[in-house]
């Protein structure tokens, strides 16, 4: 997959970092999930990434060949308990 991470709006839209290629689980399908203005929305694709990504709402994703911006990026750590720590990003 490739990340490229959002870094503001300037005067022409969203700019974006350099892309960078992250290893990642994809699982593709409908999913109801929070952004983070608390709302419910429906995401087609969520993405699990190692905990450490950079991969901020509003960043641009390629993935199975599939352009998509991120709507809601959630940490998933467990502060040292043995967990599977990671980044959990729904795509639109």
């Amino acid at each position: 997959m490739t990340i490229e991470p959002c870094e503001g709006e300037g005067p022409f839209g969203a700019e974006y970092g350099d892309p960078v290629v992250v290893r990642c689980f994809v699982d593709d399908r409908l999913q109801k999930v929070l952004n983070n203005e608390g709302e419910e929305i429906v995401a087609r694709t969520v993405i699990y990434m190692p905990l450490d990504t950079t991969c901020p709402v509003g960043s641009r994703v390629t993935v199975n060949d599939r352009q998509a911006l991120v709507i809601a990026a959630l940490r998933r750590d467990g502060g040292g308990l043995p967990t599977p720590d990671h980044l959990e990003v729904a795509l639109q």
